[in-house]
């Protein structure tokens, strides 16, 4: 079992302190956080080893978790590589890309292990239908999210959307080459409401809005493409596979025949994957021990978490 601290005891932080305490992957040997009341608190409240020394953690551990404010990211993810610890860090990966990359040089030079927190990919609806999706043409997402003042620190590009991107990034395999976007701030300093196209080179168009400011909470996202059209709801964990295939020569009394303009006829059938139930959160973090342990790559790298935050910050950019 590997020995793993936790850099954070905000909101998501307990929730990763507590399954990591539960986890058969895991020692968690404790935590730091800079607020001292807040991290003797949690330590008296759930029993967890509070350190009040980051550097003292560090030394005491194999992994770090580092479930900060995305602005402390980069600092708290250079000491722990520069001390030779594997490195989970939440998303995004960092504030900048600058600091993205340099990550990306100490990981090389350190040879440790990182992983992003892109928690959406182990949703067990997108795994579901991950395979089923083969050279999307068109993709249409929306993540729309009640007000919550936690959060808006970020805009919500790199709050909400990123999830929509790094999704997206992982079934389209072509490089990005041109994106327009608006975004409007609302109740923040920065964009409330986002939309993005996103011009791939092979033909691909992604269509992503996001908002921290709807009336309902609601995580779609629809892949188009030859012969199939697949919906994903990231929030029931539910999903529609609707396919189509030539007609058979004689079409039976339940079949869904079409026929196009030019006589060819295709037949609709609809798949219906069985989505088992996890806790995504859970998974990421044992898939990364997995990763460790036996010497293979993690599911979201550190390369892959930047890519992702590279496109959020054009994005952005193009406002």
């Amino acid at each position: 079992m590997l020995k793993v601290g936790v850099l954070g005891a905000g909101h998501l932080g307990k929730i990763h302190l507590r399954l990591l305490n539960q986890s058969t992957k895991y020692t968690l040997v404790g935590f730091y956080d800079p607020d001292a009341i807040n991290g003797k608190k949690v330590a008296a409240e759930f029993g967890y080893e509070y350190f009040d020394n980051i550097n003292t953690l560090l030394d005491a551990v194999d992994v770090i978790d580092i479930v900060t404010p995305t602005l402390s990211h980069f600092d708290c993810a250079k000491k722990a590589i520069k001390k030779g610890k594997h490195v989970f860090i939440e998303k995004p990966i960092t504030n900048t890309l600058e600091e993205a990359e340099e990550l990306l040089a100490l990981e090389l030079e350190y040879g440790i292990k990182g992983q992003v927190g892109h928690v959406e990919r182990f949703n067990p609806a997108f795994m579901a239908v991950k395979d089923n999706i083969d050279s999307p043409m068109f993709i249409e997402t929306h993540r729309l999210a009640e007000f919550n003042p936690r959060g808006t620190d970020v805009p919500v590009v790199l709050d909400l959307m990123i999830h929509d991107i790094d999704a997206i990034l992982s079934v389209v395999n072509s490089e990005v080459k041109q994106i327009n976007a608006s975004g409007v701030s609302v109740i923040s300093n920065s964009p409330d409401i986002a939309n993005a196209r996103i011009e791939f080179e092979n033909g691909c168009v992604a269509n992503l809005t996001a908002s921290r400011i709807s009336l309902k909470n609601m995580r779609k996202s629809r892949f188009f493409q030859r012969d199939a059209y697949i919906s994903v709801d990231f929030l029931e964990k539910k999903v529609e596979v609707v396919k189509m295939k030539e007609a058979p020569e004689v079409a039976g009394d339940f079949d869904m025949i079409l026929q196009n303009a030019e006589g060819v006829k295709k037949q609709i059938y609809f798949e219906n994957p069985e989505i088992p139930g996890n806790n995504a959160i859970l998974d990421e973090l044992e898939t990364f021990a997995d990763a460790i342990n036996n010497d293979t790559t993690p599911v979201v790298t550190l390369t892959q978490g930047t890519q992702a935050l590279r496109v959020a910050l054009q994005i952005i950019a193009s406002f």
